[in-house]
Order: C-alpha cells, then structure tokens, then sequence
C-alpha cells in the first residue's frame, strides 16, 4: 500500500500563494493523500478560504481548510493532530516543490529499514548562502564566534544554530541537528508521544522549527536530501518589520539555548552573549554607514530583544512541549 503524506502548512493572507501551492501539489509524482491548509487571517477574510474552495473540485487529493491563529507554530499543530497520514510534510505556502520531491524523500524513509530516520529535510535551491561571499559569515570565522561552522549543525557552545544553507547544492544525503518546517517530511510516529512546536513561539516564528527538530533528534535521525529539490519564492506579503524580526530573533535564539542546552557553563554564557552583541554591533554599523531606517529599525530591535533575552525566565509558560 501506498505511503500516506498530509501536508500541513500555516498560511496569512496569502491567497495567490495558496492556489499556486495547491497546483505545485497536483503535480507531484507521488500525489499527497491530503493538505491541510491552517489560516490565521480573522473570519471576515475570506480571500483564501474561496481559493480553496474553488480549487478542491478539481484536485486530486482532499484538502482541509482550518482557521486558526496565533502564528505557524500553533497553526502546525494544529495540522499535526489533524492529519492522518503514514508521513506530515511542512511545506509553507511560498515553496514550490520539485514534482519527484515526495518520491525522493520516501525512498529515503523506505532504505531505512531501522526506522532510526523521523525526518528529512529537502533542499531550497536558490537559498545557498557562499559564506567567502558573506561579509558576516567571514567576519564570524575570523573572530572565531562558532566551535563549529558544520552547515545544519547545532552550535552547543553559542547556542546558535549554522545556516543550513550555507551547504552547497549537493546529491547526497547529510545528518543534520535542525531543520527548517519549509520543505520537509516527518514520520507520524515522531508525534505519536504528543511531541509538538513548542507554545512559546507566538505570532511571528523564528526558530520554532530548529527547536522542534533539536527536541526530535534526541531520539530520531535527521537527514537533508540533496536530491529532493523545491525553490523558495519568497511572498511580497511582509509579515514583520526588521524591528520586530531581530527583537524576535534575540529573544527566541535565548529560549532555545536555554531549553536545549539547560546546564551551561559560564563560558557557553559567555560565547553566547559575545555573538548577541556582535551582531547588535554589527547591525549598528550597518545602519550608520548606510542612514536608512529600515537599518535601524533591525538594530534598535536587536537592542530590545537583548534586553528581553537578559530577563527570560528559564521556566516559562508555554515553553514545554
């Protein structure tokens, strides 16, 4: 019998992004046996709620159309408990996947006759970032911020999570500590123990995915697959100011490290304040060389959200999963 893949994926006042999702979908070689679309947008917004409608006629999978708010992490899970799929992909409303991407990825699941494999990530093609080409990324190996520059990799010492793009396009497949919840594809049993994204991360997410897959890889295998490609659009619908992105950014790189890593050591603290007001002074220089106010909207927020990160209690509401 066939594998089973729900597709879950947040959306907000992206209509023409979900219709054009919904076509990417039908054209997968290995079709998906339902997509669940969860809308944040308020009842009034009916927009994406008649593109669904008008779409489901004609599409060769059933879809669920949700409303729920609160921001993708929530919206996620609430796709989770819906889905009744063998396997839940991630894919948000602004990827557009390669038809054989769900064919590639259960041939992975299908080798791996341990089952030691709960997730796989697919490969955004147009996301490499060539960190020689990055003035950040040469400034942060020359000042030695990392212990590790392993792209996908969780840097336990700083707290911070490597850019998993700054990998090259490869064909192959690599273990990885995190994952984005863009283009990926989970086995239903790593939600089987009530494991979800975790309610700390309200409204606008940042991290919430790589804390997911960190919390899962304590007891599953993450993989990226090279062969399984999608592109990233990258919807003209802004959601966030650069305000609110570096303060959110702060506060939530703080939350993780605390979580994920709850005995740190004075040096681990250090390390990763160290990197927090590198780039707030980073982001500062930015905007004086360049007197725009976008620039310092990003750095005044990366001030607020240090500020906040200094106060976060360790144990929090919402911070269990």
């Amino acid at each position: 019998m066939p594998s089973r893949i729900s597709v879950v994926t947040p959306t907000l006042h992206r209509p023409a992004e979900v219709a054009d999702l919904l076509d990417n979908l039908s054209r997968q070689q290995h079709l998906p046996d339902e997509v669940i679309l969860v809308d944040g947008a308020p009842v009034e917004e009916k927009a994406t709620e008649q593109v669904v409608a008008e779409k489901s006629v004609r599409l060769p999978f059933r879809v669920h159309y949700i409303r729920q708010g609160g921001g993708t992490a929530i919206q996620r899970n609430v796709g989770i408990d819906a889905a009744t799929g063998d396997f839940i992909a991630f894919i948000d409303d602004d990827i557009r996947l390669e038809p054989d991407f769900f064919e590639q990825m259960l041939k992975v699941f299908t080798e791996d006759a341990e089952m030691k494999v709960g997730g796989i990530a697919g490969y955004i093609i147009n996301q490499f970032l060539d960190p020689e080409k990055s003035p950040r990324w040469r400034w942060y190996r020359r000042l030695h911020l990392f212990t590790t520059y392993e792209p996908g990799r969780y840097d336990y010492q700083t707290g911070s999570p490597i850019n998993r793009y700054l990998q090259p396009p490869h064909d192959g497949l690599r273990e990885i500590d995190f994952m984005g919840a863009g283009c990926a594809l989970w086995r239903r049993q790593v939600f089987v123990t009530g494991l979800r994204f975790s309610t700390f991360f309200k409204d606008y997410g940042i991290l919430e995915d790589a804390h997911f897959a960190l919390r899962a890889g304590r007891d599953w295998k993450l993989l990226e697959n090279g062969r399984a490609h999608c592109i990233h659009l990258k919807s003209p619908t802004v959601r966030a100011s650069a305000r609110q992105v570096t303060k959110t950014a702060a506060i939530n790189h703080r939350f993780v490290f605390m979580d994920i890593v709850p005995q740190r050591t004075l040096k681990q603290e250090f390390r990763f304040w160290r990197l927090q007001f590198f780039d707030l002074l980073r982001l500062t220089g930015y905007a004086l060389l360049h007197e725009n106010r976008e620039d310092w909207s990003a750095a005044l927020g990366k001030w607020e959200g240090i500020l906040l990160a200094i106060r976060l209690n360790p144990v929090m509401e919402g911070s269990s999963i």
